[in-house]
């Protein structure tokens, strides 16, 4: 038979309860003070937040998140304690684009409590009929030995929603401008070459009327016996119309393969129509100088061996 313990164990073992027990209330005393720590923590925190049991349920949640049930007027208490987190995202109602988020972000949870993956992110629309919105939603596995948990956090992100879509406004708006100025560009290199073009065909009919319309009168003047000073002003007339019909002859040149300006004197007279005879009284030329020029004429004109006929290419170039 077993003997019964003494006075000095009993007592040995009722000290051994009550330091037992000791400890057991100042665990509980430290873990009330983490939970409060926790709270406090939480409560800190800009973000909405929640901490979701294994199936989804709502066991706490912060002071934002109290505060956003409050100011968008839910139904439900603004804790939203005792809630299924995961039932709210599936029963979501209203823009497909939002309720097509919000089964997102429940499928991003459940793998989360399913320990498929440690995190899930996303951000997400969450507009009032006063403003637009955009919430960032996070989930995480929280890595302790005791029961699953899952803290779910919403933060405002919509500045920077808007930041970002003002930036695409605006390099819509800066690409529209550059397709605009691209446009401009080619409307004012049309108009230039047009500008250009007209340029030259005023520039060679100013010099086809002198030669045609004003220097065989002056040669038929020259030849009518003037005295002196009618000689004198003819001259400063001629000199002046070659001075003004210059630039045209310089371009000119430039078409006609930099022929030299004598050249370029007897092509003009051979697109006239003149004869080689009467290019050289005109110029004042021996038949064989005219014949000279009309053959250098042919080689710059690629002519050379051909029969093509010279003043029928001249006419051409214009």
């Amino acid at each position: 038979m077993t003997s019964a313990p003494t006075y000095e164990e009993l007592l040995q073992k009722v000290k051994e309860l009550e330091d037992e027990a000791l400890t057991l209330k100042e665990a509980t005393k430290s873990l009330r003070l983490t939970g409060q720590y926790i709270n406090v923590a939480m409560d800190s925190l800009s973000a909405n937040m929640a901490i979701l049991d294994e199936n989804g349920v709502i066991l706490e949640t912060n002071r934002s998140w109290q505060r956003f049930g409050l100011e968008n007027k839910i139904e439900t208490p603004p804790d939203t304690v005792g809630l299924n987190y995961l039932g709210i995202c599936d029963s979501a109602v209203g823009d497909p684009k939002e309720v097509e988020k919000a089964h997102e972000v429940a499928d991003g949870i459940r793998r989360v409590i399913a320990g498929d993956i440690s995190e899930f992110a996303t951000d997400y629309p969450c507009h009032s009929p006063d403003e637009k919105r955009w919430c960032y939603v996070r989930a995480t596995r929280m890595a302790d030995p005791g029961p699953l948990r899952v803290v779910v956090s919403h933060e405002d992100v919509t500045a920077i929603k808007l930041a970002e879509e003002a930036l695409r406004e605006r390099e819509l708006e800066l690409e529209l401008q550059t397709q605009k100025l691209e446009q401009t560009n080619t409307a004012l290199r049309v108009l230039l070459k047009a500008r250009e073009e007209d340029k030259h065909e005023l520039e060679e009919k100013v010099l086809v009327n002198v030669k045609e319309l004003i220097m065989p009168y002056l040669k038929d003047l020259k030849n009518a016996g003037l005295d002196t000073r009618q000689k004198a002003y003819l001259e400063i007339v001629e000199s002046n119309l070659n001075d003004i019909i210059s630039p045209f002859l310089h371009q000119l040149s430039s078409k006609y393969l930099n022929l030299t300006p004598r050249e370029i004197q007897v092509a003009t007279l051979v697109k006239e129509g003149k004869a080689s005879k009467e290019i050289a009284e005109m110029l004042n030329l021996s038949m064989n100088a005219v014949d000279f020029h009309r053959k250098n004429i042919r080689d710059k004109l690629g002519l050379k061996n051909k029969k093509a006929n010279l003043r029928t290419h001249l006419l051409s170039l214009i």
